[in-house]
């Protein structure tokens, strides 16, 4: 029985999840079925004595889009920079367990982080393009890896803004300096040029947070169409939005993982009350 719908419970609050807003596609999904893509085991991480993440266990399923839900504070973004290892770059620093990437773990001594980073991009809460031109944000990552054919340049660029539904209000100004785009405009920019290098994994931290109502709707729908080629993680605080892209959610609290399921599940039948508590806004 949903948790929204139960009549002997008290009235849930106004700004509730609405079961509407639901991926149509999350109601027949299942975990048992998924090929994993990231697959992590007994995962504790500390900055310095303090620890921020508690034995976490999940598999995050290929070319599917995963929500990470939960207060502020819980965790969420620091498992995210666990997956490209962003973590990396804050002293004091300290993890146990495992974290792989189809199989391979990215803690391994011998891994390239460069190349990690390749295979797993990142789109920051705010849009950080280059003060470069349009055209050369989107490039910046080819040449980086040695690419400077032109018409290899040329077809990468207009494929990723095109995927980024951004090429229609640009074609005709990509030499324009991309400081001059819109939040929306430079976050879908910021997409194109984490997609341009064809990474495995795409971690969005927050994506929406800085965006007016209308940009927000145009990365989900964004988000929606990028997962047939990429495996999609979120950070949100929105849970409308998680309800609206996710095929899978994980709720977080203070550095735990309390429950990971299909996004339809969690928000109608969650298994943990904690969740329950926290989609009905009983607190968090």
């Amino acid at each position: 029985m949903s948790v929204l719908a139960s009549a002997d419970r008290e009235d849930v609050p106004s700004h509730a999840i609405d079961l509407s807003a639901l991926s149509q596609s999350s109601t027949r999904l299942s975990l048992d079925r998924e090929s994993p893509c990231i697959n992590v085991r007994g995962f504790n991480l500390f900055y310095s004595e303090k620890q921020a993440l508690k034995d976490i266990n999940l598999v995050l399923p290929e070319k599917r889009v995963t929500a990470f839900i939960g207060p502020s504070g819980c965790g969420k973004s620091t498992l995210l920079r666990c997956f490209n290892r962003m973590n990396d770059l804050i002293d004091g620093v300290r993890i146990e367990g495992k974290i792989t990437l189809h199989e391979e773990n990215i803690f391994d001594k011998g891994v390239n982080v460069s190349e990690l980073r390749r295979r797993i991009g990142m789109v920051f809460q705010k849009p950080n393009p280059f003060p470069k031109s349009i055209y050369e944000n989107v490039a910046y990552g080819l040449r980086i890896q040695g690419v400077n054919d032109r018409r290899t340049l040329d077809a990468v660029v207009e494929k990723s803004l095109q995927s980024a539904a951004l090429w229609d209000e640009v074609k005709d100004r990509l030499n324009d300096n991309a400081l001059g785009l819109s939040g929306g405009q430079a976050q879908r920019l910021v997409i194109a040029r984490a997609i341009a290098i064809e990474p495995e994994v795409v971690l969005l931290d927050e994506p929406c947070s800085a965006l007016d109502p209308i940009s927000t709707l145009k990365i989900e729908e964004l988000i929606y169409e990028l997962k047939d080629r990429f495996t999609i993680i979120i950070v949100t605080h929105n849970m409308q939005q998680a309800a609206r892209v996710s095929d899978y959610t994980a709720y977080m609290y203070l550095g735990e993982m309390i429950e990971f399921t299909d996004t339809s599940t969690l928000f109608t039948n969650p298994s943990q009350k904690m969740t329950e508590d926290y989609i009905t806004g009983r607190y968090g």
